[in-house]
């Protein structure tokens, strides 16, 4: 450790020379931060914040230690996750300034939460600021293109040095016109960054107009249409289902064909809501859908979002023919979809018109399974009866939901119990759904016991979390994926302590087991 080059002289020498550069006036630092879970920064920064931190804070460290620096920071974060919205950008736009650098641009506040964001989208904000940073940059280059080489202002220098000394909380909210009126300063070989600045300036098309705003932004269509999904108006989506694919090739079907009898290759995966009041650290889309706790978008109707959603299924059905093993009568009967899994993505519950989405379905003879993740429970109350209701039983204390799920309610365990309560109310077939991660959830059992003691559901399907990729917003690897029979020995344990459950199936392809009551 002691031969680390940070910690011998050439290491510090380096250092000493990186922040005397940054300090010359010659250089402009611009950092863009997003804000992670609970308010932390991103892995690749992580030491910086750290290192930051303790300087501001640290009384043998030189107050002044960047006096001269130029920054500019722009945070990215969610309002929806108010108690730590842009957090680490604010965090460092408050240290920097106690080192006496000098902001040139008022902090951006980019808001991935589409209705709150001043811009309507976090990509708006990023180039509102954008903007007010490139006058910044145009002012500096004109002034060292000046024939004082813009030095005959050091008046105006000594100011803005001295106001650097503190930063106060109303910053965040301060004009930036009275920011940059005191940053006209000297610097130099700005070409290449004004240059890239200026490529990136475009104003959107056509501004917001007023009423509510959708849901889906142009750059989340752009990237859910990558991933496959085939998006329906504002707020909707349905997209193939892997198992439709290989029962239509005359393989087998998903765990739902051996528990309840579903046909895959006649089953249509969608949801009438893209938007989620979770975060939970297996999602399936690492989060690219947006979240909320209530409805606050341009609202679809219920004929419309079904009419394209059928329309978009038989489409990608019939990409299918006269593809190799696919069997006709498989893809004959796959034109007349026979199931609906609202379960694709999202919260389908939080969709005002869910009740008359799901009655039209049934009058097309479409049964249907609804996945609720247990945080509106007076929604749960006031659903209509579906072919079979689910709720996910992720974690089975207040300490490990939160640190799973990342529910937006702040009294998310409160509603996470009573949505328990509500499906025990409901009179259908009801199903507890556990997505078991290793090392997260899988222990106190005698708590999971107690959660079905109070939702007595007819079904328990429990099954061991898909690893989906590596992902910025999740830290979940293979290693976190459970055998299959690590989760039989799980439900075997559980089963155990439900004298009035059974184990009744199993889908090891779908490392699912399905517990049944015994009445």
């Amino acid at each position: 450790m002691k031969n680390h080059p940070q910690y011998t002289q050439p290491g510090l020498n380096h250092d000493l020379r990186v922040i005397g550069s940054l300090t010359s006036g010659q250089s402009l630092c611009v950092f863009v931060l997003p804000t992670h879970a609970e308010g932390k920064p991103p892995e690749a920064a992580a030491w910086f914040y750290k290192w930051l931190q303790e300087a501001a804070h640290d009384f043998r460290v030189e107050r002044a230690l960047l006096k001269g620096m130029k920054y500019a920071v722009f945070g990215l974060g969610n309002s929806q996750y108010a108690d730590h919205f842009n957090e680490v950008g604010r965090s460092v736009d408050h240290w920097l300034h106690k080192l006496q650098a000098v902001r040139v641009a008022k902090l951006g506040a980019g808001d991935e939460d589409t209705v709150a964001s001043r811009h309507g989208s976090i990509e708006a904000d990023f180039d509102d600021w954008q903007n007010a940073l490139m006058g910044c940059v145009e002012k500096w280059r004109a002034k060292s293109n000046c024939r004082c080489g813009g030095k005959s202002q050091p008046q105006e220098e000594r100011i803005e040095e001295s106001d650097a000394g503190e930063a106060s909380d109303s910053e965040w909210d301060s004009d930036p016109s009275q920011e940059v009126k005191s940053a006209v300063l000297d610097m130099e070989e700005l070409g290449n960054f004004s240059s890239a600045l200026r490529a990136a300036r475009k104003r959107k098309e056509s501004e917001e107009s007023e009423g509510t705003r959708e849901m889906i932004t142009p750059l989340l269509r752009e990237s859910l249409t990558k991933q496959g999904y085939k998006l329906i108006g504002s707020h909707s989506g349905v997209k193939m289902c892997r198992w439709t694919k290989s029962m239509l090739r005359g393989r087998g079907g998903c765990y739902k064909h051996s528990f309840y009898g579903i046909e895959s290759h006649r089953c249509m995966e969608t949801t009438p809501s893209l938007a989620c009041a979770n975060k939970c650290v297996f999602c399936w889309r690492h989060h690219s859908n947006p979240v909320g706790t209530e409805w606050r978008w341009k609202m679809d109707q219920p004929e419309e979002i079904l009419e394209g959603a059928l329309e978009a299924h038989y489409k990608m059905i019939n990409q299918f023919k006269g593809v190799p093993g696919v069997k006709p009568e498989r893809l004959a009967e796959g034109f007349q979809a026979k199931h609906c899994a609202l379960s694709l993505v999202g919260e389908p519950i939080m969709y005002p018109e869910i009740n008359k989405f799901v009655k039209l379905l049934h009058q097309k003879e479409i049964s249907s399974f609804l996945v609720t993740n247990a945080q509106f429970p007076e929604a749960i109350r006031e659903m209509s009866p579906v072919t079979q209701l689910y709720v996910s039983v992720d974690a089975s204390t207040k300490d490990s939901l939160k640190k799973i799920d990342r529910p937006l309610f702040r009294d998310f365990w409160e509603r996470f119990v009573d949505s328990l309560k509500a499906l025990s109310e409901k009179g259908q077939r009801t199903v507890y759904r556990l997505t078991l991660v290793k090392a997260w959830n899988v222990d106190e059992l005698e708590n999971y016991a107690k959660l079905v003691e109070i939702g007595k559901p007819d079904f328990i399907e429990v099954k061991g979390v898909t690893f989906c990729g590596t992902s910025k917003a999740s830290n979940l690897t293979m290693e976190n994926v459970p055998w299959h029979e690590e989760v039989v020995s799980f439900v075997q344990k559980l089963a155990d302590l439900l004298p009035e459950y059974a184990i009744a199936s199993e889908h090891e392809h779908s490392n699912c087991v399905l517990v049944a009551h015994k009445k």
